[in-house]
């Protein structure tokens, strides 16, 4: 089965881009909060097995580049005639947005927290990066990758480097709050 929905997303967001207003004063300041939303769904024609991804991040912009927050992620499998598999990750983590313009931000950070169901919890740390591209002041689009190993004991991380997920998630985001100088 193929997969359009990225196509489209692209597609529009670069249409959004030709025709954006010259001046979009739209990068994080210090003191902003932002909510971000990023969201899936899979499953294979013929196949008895889906997958829901989801997950929402709280930040707080200490500085026009430093950002703190939590994550929280479902991870929901879909299996006919068995039973259901989720996990869920709970994880704080530390953002530096790099301000090269006003309209893409990319990002590198990092996190480490829980991950947990109705059996089981566990550790996660992982890098993150990305591109924030704004789209009004307040709403830009991400495109954002993460890494995930997991750990029982922390001495353990080394260990499971190589046995994580990748996580390519594509999501909405909003800012608001802090100090921005108006428009002329």
């Amino acid at each position: 089965m193929k997969n359009y929905n990225f196509s489209i997303l692209a597609a529009l967001a670069l249409v959004w881009l030709a025709f954006m207003p010259a001046q979009l004063l739209a990068a994080p300041v210090a003191g902003d909060s932002e909510v971000e939303l990023n969201g899936g769904f899979f499953h294979s024609q013929g196949s008895d097995r889906g997958k829901l991804t989801a997950d929402v991040h709280y930040g707080y912009y200490l500085t026009p580049g430093w950002e703190i927050g939590l994550r929280q992620g479902l991870n929901y499998d879909f299996i006919d005639d068995r039973r259901d598999f989720w996990v869920a990750t709970t994880t704080p983590l530390l953002v530096y947005n790099f301000r090269f313009n006003d309209t893409f931000i990319p990002y590198l950070g990092g996190d480490i927290g829980l991950v947990w169901n109705d059996r089981t919890v566990s550790g996660t740390v992982g890098p993150n990066a990305g591109l924030k591209i704004f789209l009004t002041d307040q709403t830009y689009l991400n495109a954002g990758y993460r890494y995930q190993w997991f750990f029982r004991k922390f001495r353990d991380v080394d260990d499971n480097t190589n046995r994580g997920n990748h996580v390519v998630n594509i999501g909405i985001g909003f800012v608001w709050g802090g100090t921005r100088n108006p428009k002329p």
